[in-house]
């Protein structure tokens, strides 16, 4: 997995890239989240458009990075879900947590409005 980190106004994009799977990945968004709250930053979106490849721990890293958030103050949204990892939080039930966009306009929007 790869990452950048990019700002529109208050909220904080995370463009992944590659295959969301766990090992040393977890440890690399976990402090990236952690980092972020420290900078105050804790209106976050992760595109996952780059993304090729997700497994069950690699939503859980999403999961992690969302309770962080939201026990901070903070919320976490998904950006350009593909229709397999929409299929894996539907059947998960985690369509119900996470707000998924496909427009990243919306996305930045959603969290002043």
């Amino acid at each position: 997995m790869k990452f950048k980190v990019r700002e529109a106004g208050n909220v904080t994009l995370i463009d992944l890239s590659g295959k969301l799977m766990g090992g040393c990945d977890a440890d690399v968004f976990r402090d990236l989240i952690h980092e972020l709250l420290e900078k105050g930053r804790r209106q976050v979106i992760v595109n996952l458009s780059e993304i090729t490849w997700v497994n069950s721990t690699g939503v859980g890293i999403l999961i992690t990075g969302y309770t962080t958030l939201r026990k901070n103050k903070g919320d976490l949204r998904l950006l350009n879900v593909s229709k397999k990892i929409q299929s894996v939080l539907y059947v998960t039930k985690l369509n119900l947590i996470f707000e998924c966009f496909e427009d990243e306009r919306a996305a930045v929007a959603s969290f002043t409005g």
